[in-house]
């Protein structure tokens, strides 16, 4: 399947459009052989600590399309599932947790350090201490790399990492103008004072503010900005939708043959079955995927409802500690955590080419090459973007004009690319995303016997992450 997909969608491309033009791109597949001699790993926590960090499981929750069976719940709720059922799945005592980071990215005002009060509620000892971090769709792989450094440091032996997104109930406030009003009579000293506050109030104050989903630096949303670099590397509509189907094909064959394991059923309060799968996986045909008009750029846009990630609901967590630490609990290890990057670049032009940039840094850093990559897992925000990057990164006029390197990234093998689907099919809440693509490429690396996976995102503010996991030896299919 995925030979025909990379056949269908990545072919030879000369167009060039302002801003970013791209020269002659030709995208192919990379020979497939295993690459599995032994290398010397230049990782950010081995070599500058001496400290083995590893990855020994993850979880999540059923990620599900806002408005739907977690409609009426908080994100707290979820975000204590996924504790609590980390933890029962690695049978290490809370107790014996150092700390806990989690992210968010859409803050619920009522739990504001939402690492906190998930853990309380989980059961977690008061004297476990917890943050919370953002970092947009790279917001727990920042809470990942933190608890690893922390780690490294020597400040602490164990500590989880997640990250919850609530899309079906997100903060909505009132004007900036009737804010102000509201403020000023709290402080009111008089009935009179009270009544004249009031009277100020005009119809445009009862306006309510949604949560921006534009860029604040440049007023655009990732949708249009998608769209747009979706043109401007001649990525055709086909090409999305073609992506996007394969995205669910790859989801929908993972599920059915159980290699999503990661999940752990959710009790919904007052309905009788556990939610157990995702529910945004649907296979359509090309016919339909064709039918649908453009969502933001009308009419001529080419990113639609089914070739961008969905709204959508989901918790996740995991742990990582030093292997002594593991080999001292009798744990067995998926992963070790090798290396990390992130990255920066201009929001408007580039605002989703956050992988192209961080993935030769991180292999730098790291020692490898793409070859030396058995397993891709890569934020799908938009098909176009997906595709975009893998044109930019076969682009040497891309990489001379832009990234400042000699020759261009090159092109990862499709055949080892997010083979269990990706943020398209399984969904996108935000903060939960990176450690869900951390632990996919930690369970892909065991069942498809590979050794090194690479982790990559991009995020809103122009920003990105480049990750390095090595396969563990005691590593176990789970």
């Amino acid at each position: 399947m995925a030979s025909q997909v990379v056949n269908t969608i990545l072919k030879v491309n000369k167009t060039r459009l302002p801003p970013i033009g791209y020269g002659s791109v030709r995208l192919l597949s990379l020979s497939a052989t295993n690459h599995k001699q032994e290398k010397t790993v230049k990782g950010a926590f081995k070599s500058r600590t001496g400290t083995d960090i590893v990855f020994v499981d993850g979880v999540r929750t059923p990620f599900l399309l806002s408005g739907t069976d977690y409609a009426r719940l908080m994100p707290h709720d979820l975000a204590r599932s996924s504790l609590m059922g980390l933890m029962k799945k690695t049978g290490v005592p809370k107790e014996l947790v150092d700390y806990i980071v989690y992210g968010t990215v859409i803050q619920e005002v009522k739990t504001s350090n939402i690492g906190r009060e998930a853990a309380l509620s989980a059961g977690f000892s008061d004297k476990t201490p917890a943050h919370t971090v953002t970092m947009a769709c790279i917001s727990s792989n920042v809470a990942i790399t933190t608890g690893a450094s922390l780690i490294a440091s020597g400040v602490y032996d164990i500590v989880v990492a997640g990250g919850v997104e609530f899309m079906s109930d997100v903060p909505i406030r009132h004007s900036r103008k009737m804010r102000s009003l509201m403020l000023k009579a709290n402080k009111a000293k008089s009935l009179p004072q009270m009544l004249g506050l009031l009277s100020q109030i005009r119809p445009g104050h009862l306006a309510p503010e949604l949560p921006a989903v534009a860029e604040f630096s440049t007023g655009e949303t990732m949708g249009h900005s998608g769209d747009r670099l979706a043109a401007a590397f001649g990525v055709t509509r086909k090409e999305q939708d073609d992506y996007a189907l394969r995205s669910h094909k790859c989801a929908q064959e993972a599920q059915e043959k159980g290699y999503l394991t990661d999940i752990v059923p959710f009790k919904v309060p007052g309905v009788n079955n556990p939610v157990v799968k995702d529910n945004g996986i649907r296979v359509s045909t090309p016919e339909q995927l064709a039918k649908l008009k453009p969502a933001f750029i009308k009419p001529h846009g080419t990113v639609t409802a089914a070739n961008a990630s969905f709204l959508t609901d989901g918790a996740s967590a995991c742990m990582i500690m030093t292997e002594a630490k593991a080999k001292e609990l009798g744990l067995t290890p998926k992963a070790y955590l090798r290396d990390f990057i992130y990255v920066s670049q201009d929001p408007k032009d580039q605002l989703l080419l956050g992988p192209t940039y961080a993935t030769p840094k991180v292999l730098e850093r790291a020692g490898l090459t793409l070859k030396d990559i058995d397993v891709w897992e890569v934020h799908e925000a938009f098909a176009g973007q997906i595709l975009a990057n893998l044109k930019a990164m076969d682009s040497d006029w891309f990489a001379k004009t832009y990234m400042g390197r000699n020759e261009k990234v090159g092109v990862p093998d499709l055949n080892k690319w997010n083979n269990w689907g990706g943020s398209l099919s399984i969904g996108h809440p935000f903060a939960a995303t990176g450690v869900r693509l951390t632990t996919h490429a930690a369970n892909r690396l065991i069942r498809e016997d590979g050794q090194y996976a690479l982790i990559a995102a991009c995020a809103a503010g122009g920003q990105g992450v480049g990750m390095i996991v090595e396969r563990h030896p005691a590593g176990k299919a789970t």
